[in-house]
Parts: C-alpha cells; sequence; structure tokens
C-alpha cells in the first residue's frame, strides 16, 4: 500500500508540475503593415532573439500580415523585423510570471529606406539558395565550407552545375556558356576559368549565380546560359575585406587571396586578388585504339608525366557618384599564369603481321599566358524618375597564350619522323561599345540598346624538325603559318518586364548580325561568312500563396568559335594522336524550352524541367588515317542534337544545428552528324547527384560532409565514365566573424581515380585512361578585417542594368 501512495504521490507531482510548466508559456503576435499605404505585408522575416541577440526562432508573415510565436518561458526577447526595400526594426519584449499569457503587438508599422535607421544584425543562418524569374542563386556566405574550399570546389553543390572529372564545369550537361564577374565578362574567365577558380577561395565570393533564361539585355553567346560570379561588396561608409591562406597537398600547393572593400562618400573601391602554386606529381596515362578492315590495328601508349604551375590574379571596380544623376564606374584586371612538364611516352603499333611502328619520345614542354580588361562606364539618370536611365560603356579585352613543345624520340621501329619543337602563339583582342536605356512606368519596364564587338583571334605557329646534317632544327614550311580571323557583332536589343501582384512577364528579343573573315598570312587563303539571327527571349513566372512559385521560359542561345577550336595549328606531341583546329566554323544556334517550381518555407525545393534541340552544332569530331596511322581530332558543324533534362535541388535544415542538401541533375541526349562523309549516332543518359550535410557545434565549431556522383558526359563519338568522390571538413571560428581555421580531406579513402574516355568511329574504337590524383588534403586560414559607419542616407534609385545582378548593385 505503501508503495502504490508513493507512486501516486509522485504522478500527482509530475502532473503538476507539467501544468505549472504550460501554464508559464507564453505567446508573442503582432501584424506588420507599411507606414505609408497601412496595408499588411506578407513574408515579411521576423526574427526572435534572446537578450544576447542570439537567435531562437524565425518565421514568415502571412499573407494578412499576422505572425506569432508561442510555447515561450518567461524572459526578456527581442523582435527583429526584416523585409527587403524596407528599414529594419526592433522590439524589446519583456515576458515575466507578471505578464499576461498572450502579448499582443498590435500593428506594427515599418517604413521604406528613406530615413536613416541603426543597423540591425540578424545572426540567423541564412538561406543557401534562391530562386528568381530566370535565374537560381547560391549563397557562399551562408555554406560554411567556403572558409576552405576553393570557388572550384564549391561549384560543384550549386544548383543545375556539376564539374567533370577533367574539372571541367557543366551547365545543365553543356560546356558551352558564358562566365561573368559581377554581371560583366572577365578576361581571366574567358582564357582559363579552371586555374582561376581553382586558386580563387570561396570565401572571397558572395554568390553565384545561374542565369538559365538570359534576357535580351545579355549578348546571345552561350548555349546553355550564363555563370555570374559575384564577389563581396558592401554599400557602407567605411572598409572591410577578408584574407585567406590555403595549402593544399600532395596534389596542389600554397595559395593567397582575398577581397577588399572600401566606401568613403561618392567615392566607393572594391578589389579581389589571389595566386597559388599547383604542382601535379607522377602520374600515368594509357592510350589504346583498334582499328577495323583488311589491315586492322592495334596502338598501345604508356605515358608518365608531372607538371609544375603557377598563377595569379587581379581585379578591381571603382565607382564615383558625381551627384545624384551622374555616374561613373570603371573596372580593371590582369592575370597571368606558367606551366612546365615533362612527359615519357612509349607507342607500339601492331597489325596483322607483327610490329608495324615502335618508339619512345620524351617530351618537355611549358607555357604562359597572360590577359588584362578594363572598362569605363557612364550612367545618366532623370530628375522625374531616378530609376529611369542612360548608360554609355566601353570594354577592352585581351589575352595571349605562347606553348612550347620539344619532343625527342629513341627506340624508333618503322618511326622516320625526326626529332621536332613546335610553338605556338595565340590569343585574342576585343573591343565592345554598348549603349542601353531604361525607361520604368508603373507596372512597366522597358530596355533597349546596342552594341557592337570588333574581335580579332589570331595564331603564330611554327613546326622545325631536327636536320642531323647540321644539327639544326629547321622551320617547315608546310607545318607553319600564320592566321588571323576578325569577327565583328552588331546588336540591338529589346525588353519589357511587366509585374502584377502574382505575376511576372518578361519578354523581348535581341538582332545580332556577325561578320567573319578569316585570313592565312603564310598559304594565302582567305574564308568570309556573314550571319543575322533574331533571338526571342520569353520568361513568365507565378508566385503562390504558399511561398511557392513556378515560372517558364523559352530562348535562343548562339554558340559562336573560339580561338581554339578555329586555329588550324596542329598539337604534335602526340604523333599517333594529333588535334587541331577548324577555321571554316561558323554560329550555331540552341532553341531551349523551360519550366521550373521553387518552394521556399522551412526547406527549399527547386526542380527545373527543359527540352532543348540544336542544329548545326560544334562538335568535336576525330577521323582516322589508315595511311598514316593517324587519329586527328578536331571540331565540325555536325552535329544534331537534342536534350531533355531535369534538375533538383532540396535544401533542408533537420534541426538549428543540422542542415542538409540535396542537388541532383538527370538527361537524356541524342546527337548525330557526318564524320568522313559517314553518319555516326549516339545517345544515353548523364546525372550527377550531390550531397552534402552540415552540423554546428558549441564554441564555434561545424563540420561538414560531402558525397557526388557523376555520371557519363556524352559526345557525338564517345562518352567517360562516371566516378564517386566524397570530402569532409571541419571549421572553427577562432576570433568570432574575424579568424577562422578550416581543413579538409578530399576522398580519403581512395589515392587515385582513373578518367576514362572512349572514342568510336566508323573504322576505329579508342580509349583513353588518364591516372589522376584523387586523394587530397587541405588546410585555410580566413580572417576578415574592417570598420564600417554609419550607412549614408540613399537615394530611392537603384542602378540595375540587368546585366548586372541585383546582388552586385551599388
Amino acid at each position: 500500500m505503501k508503495i502504490y501512495l508513493l507512486l501516486l504521490t509522485c504522478c500527482l507531482s509530475l502532473s503538476l508540475k507539467a501544468q505549472t510548466s504550460t501554464a508559464n508559456l507564453y505567446e508573442i503576435k503582432g501584424t506588420v503593415a507599411d507606414s505609408s499605404t497601412r496595408k499588411p505585408l506578407d513574408y515579411v522575416t521576423i526574427g526572435l532573439q534572446s537578450v544576447q541577440k542570439q537567435p531562437i526562432k524565425s518565421t514568415l508573415s502571412k499573407p494578412d500580415g499576422s505572425f506569432s510565436f508561442s510555447t515561450l518561458k518567461p524572459a526578456k526577447y527581442f523582435i527583429a523585423i526584416v523585409s527587403v526595400g524596407y528599414q529594419s526594426k526592433t522590439m524589446e519584449i519583456d515576458l515575466t510570471s507578471k505578464a499576461r499569457a498572450v502579448k499582443d503587438l498590435g500593428i506594427i508599422y515599418i517604413n521604406t529606406k528613406t530615413n536613416k535607421l541603426n543597423e540591425v544584425v540578424i545572426t540567423a543562418d541564412k538561406p543557401l539558395i534562391k530562386q528568381e524569374v530566370d535565374r537560381i542563386t547560391y549563397d557562399l556566405q551562408a555554406d560554411p565550407e567556403s572558409k576552405t574550399n576553393s570557388v572550384m570546389e564549391m561549384m560543384r553543390k550549386v544548383p543545375l552545375l556539376s564539374v567533370d572529372a577533367e574539372d571541367n564545369i557543366l551547365l545543365k550537361g553543356n560546356a558551352n556558356y558564358k562566365i561573368l564577374i559581377n554581371g560583366k565578362p572577365s578576361g581571366m574567365m574567358e582564357r582559363n576559368p579552371k586555374d582561376i577558380l581553382k586558386s580563387m577561395p570561396a570565401s572571397s565570393i558572395q554568390n553565384i549565380e545561374v542565369i538559365t533564361s538570359p534576357s535580351s539585355k545579355y549578348d546571345a553567346e552561350g548555349l546553355a546560359g550564363i555563370i555570374n560570379i559575384i564577389t563581396n561588396k558592401k554599400v557602407d561608409n567605411g572598409y572591410n575585406g577578408s584574407l585567406n591562406l590555403s595549402e593544399r597537398f600532395p596534389v596542389g600547393g600554397p595559395g593567397i587571396g582575398g577581397s577588399f572593400t572600401f566606401k568613403q562618400g561618392k567615392l566607393g573601391i572594391s578589389a579581389y586578388s589571389g595566386g597559388s602554386i599547383y604542382n601535379t606529381p607522377s602520374t600515368i596515362t594509357s592510350n589504346n585504339r583498334a582499328t577495323t578492315g583488311i589491315n586492322h590495328t592495334n596502338l598501345s601508349q604508356l605515358s608518365e608525366r608531372y607538371s609544375d604551375s603557377g598563377n595569379g590574379y587581379f581585379g578591381t571596380e571603382i565607382s564615383f557618384e558625381i551627384d545624384s544623376l551622374n555616374l561613373v564606374t570603371a573596372q580593371f584586371g590582369i592575370n597571368g599564369n606558367q606551366s612546365e612538364g615533362l612527359s615519357n611516352q612509349s607507342s607500339l603499333l601492331n597489325g596483322q603481321e607483327g610490329i608495324l611502328q615502335s618508339y619512345n619520345i620524351q617530351n618537355n614542354n611549358d607555357g604562359n599566358g597572360k590577359s588584362s580588361d578594363a572598362s569605363l562606364n557612364y550612367q545618366r539618370g532623370f530628375k522625374g524618375n531616378k530609376n529611369r536611365l542612360l548608360t554609355f560603356s566601353y570594354r577592352y579585352y585581351g589575352y595571349e597564350n605562347e606553348q612550347n613543345a620539344a619532343l625527342i624520340t629513341s627506340t624508333r621501329i618503322n618511326y622516320e619522323v625526326p626529332d621536332y619543337k613546335q610553338f605556338n602563339i595565340g590569343g585574342t583582342d576585343e573591343q565592345t561599345f554598348q549603349i542601353d536605356y531604361v525607361h520604368p512606368f508603373k507596372k512597366l519596364n522597358i530596355e533597349g540598346g546596342v552594341k557592337g564587338i570588333h574581335r580579332r583571334n589570331h595564331s603564330d605557329f611554327h613546326f622545325r624538325a631536327f636536320n642531323s646534317q647540321n644539327d639544326l632544327f629547321e622551320l617547315d614550311p608546310s607545318r607553319t603559318n600564320l592566321f588571323n580571323n576578325t569577327q565583328d557583332v552588331l546588336g540591338a536589343y529589346n525588353t519589357y518586364q511587366y509585374n502584377l501582384k502574382n505575376w511576372g512577364f518578361k519578354a523581348g528579343f535581341r538582332m545580332e548580325k556577325t561578320i567573319i573573315h578569316a585570313d592565312f598570312i603564310s598559304s594565302v587563303s582567305k574564308v568570309n561568312q556573314e550571319y543575322f539571327n533574331v533571338v526571342p527571349t520569353i520568361n513568365m513566372s507565378r508566385k503562390f500563396k504558399n511561398m511557392s512559385s513556378i515560372n517558364f521560359s523559352f530562348t535562343q542561345r548562339i554558340q559562336r568559335p573560339g580561338i581554339y577550336q578555329l586555329n588550324p595549328f596542329v598539337d604534335r606531341s602526340n604523333p599517333n594522336l594529333e588535334s587541331t583546329g577548324n577555321p571554316d566554323l561558323h554560329p550555331t544556334v540552341g532553341n531551349m524550352f523551360q519550366l521550373g517550381y521553387n518552394k521556399s518555407k522551412k526547406s527549399s525545393i527547386n526542380l527545373v524541367l527543359g527540352y532543348t534541340f540544336f542544329d548545326d552544332l560544334i562538335m568535336p569530331v576525330s577521323a582516322f588515317d589508315p595511311i598514316t596511322y593517324v587519329t586527328r581530332s578536331s571540331y565540325d558543324n555536325t552535329g544534331k542534337a537534342r536534350l531533355i533534362n531535369t534538375n533538383l535541388n532540396l535544401n533542408y535544415p533537420i534541426s538549428r544545428k543540422w542542415s542538409l542538401n540535396f542537388n541532383a541533375g538527370l538527361a537524356h541526349g541524342h546527337v548525330e552528324g557526318l564524320v568522313n562523309g559517314i553518319l555516326v549516332k549516339n545517345e544515353g543518359f548523364m546525372y550527377n547527384i550531390s550531397s552534402s550535410s552540415s552540423y554546428r557545434f558549441e564554441k564555434g565549431w561545424r563540420i561538414n560532409a560531402n558525397m557526388y556522383l557523376n555520371g557519363p558526359n556524352l559526345a557525338l563519338q564517345g562518352t567517360s565514365n562516371s566516378y564517386i568522390s566524397s570530402s569532409f571538413s571541419v571549421n572553427k571560428d577562432i576570433v568570432k566573424d574575424k579568424l577562422s581555421f578550416s581543413a579538409a580531406a578530399n576522398n580519403p579513402f581512395r589515392k587515385y581515380r582513373i578518367n576514362r574516355k572512349e572514342i568510336f568511329g566508323p573504322d576505329f574504337f579508342q580509349t583513353s585512361d588518364n591516372q589522376a590524383y584523387y586523394r587530397s588534403f587541405h588546410t585555410s586560414l580566413n580572417y576578415r578585417f574592417g570598420k564600417l559607419k554609419e550607412a549614408m542616407k540613399k537615394n530611392k534609385r537603384n542602378i540595375n542594368n540587368d546585366d548586372v545582378s541585383n546582388s552586385a548593385s551599388q
């Protein structure tokens, strides 16, 4: 009986405690409204913070402007209200034992950004992904791995992007796109983006935008779309910056990078720079080719190679606001790189009756490159409407690459080609003039402009064969030439954007005339071509009450051949597998349809369905010569292709400390074209899956884990193999918001990866297996500094020329 009484007493005690606990829980509620129109505001972010300004909860106001926080313990709190286009507002709330159970704040009015207000800092986690009518934005500063990773490594996590086995970035499975810096072309991204993005610390980047349906304001070039990289910027008076030191091993080396921003009154300056050393230890490559027909052959090659390289870059932007209606901006950037390598290759060619050819080659090669770009822009506003803008722009861009190779042959069997040296200097010079005009009405925004581009591609290549009689390398005129190619692009565009409460429409067209002249100076031959294109663009979006939206777009994009595809220089580094360009290439047009769905509440989901088709697509082609036993790879306007693709991105916060991100893409491609007059077809599935998860501990510790699965990459005459990779990292804030340390391990379970490429033709099948270091370790130290003063009073106008992201506007 005593036991039963004891149990009953315990139950009553627990019940009374529960009732007391429930009785001491409180609720805060209120309504957010515009101070001028008195209308309720929906989707306003309201954050609940402790007295120490630490985030506790956050929510969004409902369509009627209301919000609430329930089950709160008695304490003092802060309410922080934040919305785009409005001044932030904070309120102190006192919930003690004497307070009522429900604290009704009534109607809270917030002002538009016209008056000066002290800054409010919201320390809650920011969303990683934002969906807009024509683009998806990935916030690198909201991802803790940006403190230790390079921009190239972060590209794997961005929706619609994937990175193949050779670190080539693909946009919706396509390698033809444009990369911009702050909405503008950049010399470093046009010449060697892969090397720059490997050396650029992600901590110096704010956002990466994937513009899948560029408006007619943008150049029509770039089949898949545009990747826009937004560097860190601030609009407050004062200065701030970041410095990143890193070390990568056994592949890679030391690196340094950072950014700096200064603003005082009407003058603003921002800059970013960096450099790195990238060393690749010795790896093995093998090539195997089997030919068919009466005299079938088998080629086997094995080579060992290593390389060392280094690069550096610097970019800056200066803006000066003459007055409230006149703004001048200027940009300047330079970058350079150099590399050297050594490879030893053995080659054996067998026929029906035995060895047809055999040799060993040592290849000493080196190269260097440099580029620069500069631009000047003047913008004029109007008193009647400060969002009405007229802009004049000029840009110069140029780059040059130099390649040198010396090949020494030994152990010859039926191989009479003498030792030789090949040398090539190729590059581009480009000048652009542009005028843009923006005229907004109440709900309609009209833009128009004209643009002229004069582009000169050039190449000077030499082939010198060794003469054993005089021990000299003599010029071979038949394999030497001087090549000039000019492209003049004249364009005009017009766009219309109309916004309703839940609907958004954006449509326009762009007219472009392309004039091409190619001149082979040494061989006295010329190529002349002219093309005219009208490129339409249509974007529609619909918002729903549950914070979801759908969008539809149709656009055409133009693919113009670059200097590497045009250059007739023949690379004979491998005597049996040569590569060259095709100066007869002409531009091609792709048609793209896309349907997207986005929902963002506690979690965010982005789903994209697309269909693309091309005619006369520029494709790599390979043909085998049975007389010389050489496979030559080049380019041709031979491809007809269609691509059906779907992409999914899911970002889910499991808890306040644990988050999960999932990114996947699936596409089916079909391509066909003529190779040596014979129709070749290829089709198949391409896919990529990435998943990342991070957990935040106390005292500034955070761990991250990532898994990637990249499927094959389809081409006209072949495909590549799939692979799986993983990475793990840990971050520690040593000094909050100032100094942090990071360390990462990539693919710790496997030392090497084999990247296989398969190429087939009507009479041959060829495989190339490249061994690459897979396991690597990174360490990084990131330091942020700065002193920001009270924000200046801002004009209502917002400089937004559509070719510059809203995130980058000042």
